[in-house]
């Protein structure tokens, strides 16, 4: 039996254009009810157009299901709140929430102004924590929920003149993380997604080599981490031109002795950065990894 989403109720930020609206229209089809939320700005995050957000609900409409439209700005606490209160206000409930609103501000570490840096930060990395914050005692008193938040390569590898891209997106790891731990009691979990499509942000790269791309490749692993058969939380995960996979942090056996000096350490960079039988701890790694540490320091290996 396909995998629905009937009686379920997501907000989906950024849900006007681009990976958002593939998201929207997707669970839209699938039964869901959709929260679609875009201010309609340009890619610095400037201005508002409420067509956006209006166009990708009338599509969902059209094609049978339910969707309201909200406008409202991710970057501050008061319209997270309003976000999230547009679905309970509407339909009594939320049980997905996708943070996937985002802007691009470009500039090198040397040259970045703060006002840029901020712009990004606001939207990509606050705004989920607004949106988040909102969504998590509804979803907790419900006994039950999904988010997925967006991180990117960029914030995983890095990429240069978009320190404040990578910056933000690197964040998502560690909300994604707390909110796992924090919802694990209460059936809520969160994953991250890491996509790669051609969408307005792309715009000024040379993507003619670039095999198909579309949001359309990006959609089902984000509907799957959304649903209720979605069995992980605390997970990273990729969906690049047609390729999916699990990204995730490991660290290396590592090499213990008593006391250091730099010199030891010079001696033994190779057996500590060895990634021969790598330790990937998972959802509790702040506490496995403490215990494997403490482990080695009394004589044990783990």
């Amino acid at each position: 039996m396909a995998l629905r989403f009937d009686g379920r109720v997501a907000v989906i930020t950024g849900g006007g254009r681009g990976l958002g609206r593939a998201y929207a229209q997707l669970l839209g089809s699938l039964g869901c009810k959709v929260v679609v939320n875009d201010n309609g700005s340009v890619i610095r995050g400037e201005g508002s157009d409420e067509n956006p957000a209006q166009d990708v609900v009338d599509a969902i409409r059209a094609a049978g299901g339910e969707a309201i439209a909200n406008t409202d700005s991710v970057a501050t606490p008061e319209g997270g709140r309003a976000i999230i209160q547009s679905a309970l206000d509407t339909w009594g409930r939320i049980d997905v929430l996708i943070h996937n609103a985002g802007n691009v501000r470009y500039g090198t570490i040397r040259e970045l102004s703060d006002e840029d840096l901020n712009a990004v930060l606001d939207v990509h990395l606050k705004g989920a924590f607004h949106v988040v914050r909102a969504a998590m005692g509804p979803m907790c008193d419900a006994g039950y929920g999904r988010m997925v938040l967006t991180s990117s390569i960029g914030g995983v590898y890095g990429n240069k003149a978009c320190v404040n891209y990578a910056m933000a997106k690197s964040g998502m790891i560690g909300l994604n993380n707390v909110i796992a731990l924090e919802g694990e009691e209460f059936n809520v979990k969160s994953n991250v997604i890491v996509p790669a499509a051609v969408t307005r942000m792309a715009d000024g790269l040379d993507t003619s080599q670039y095999p198909p791309m579309g949001p359309e490749l990006v959609a089902p692993m984000v509907g799957w981490l959304a649903h209720e058969n979605c069995s992980v939380s605390g997970e990273i995960y990729a969906a690049v031109a047609g390729r999916m996979t699990e990204m995730y942090i490991a660290e290396t056996k590592g090499a213990y002795q008593p006391a250091w000096t730099v010199d030891d350490v010079d001696a033994k960079v190779g057996q500590i950065r060895d990634k021969t039988d790598p330790q990937i701890f998972g959802l509790h790694g702040h506490v496995d990894h403490l215990v494997y540490s403490f482990g080695m320091a009394s004589g044990a290996e783990g």
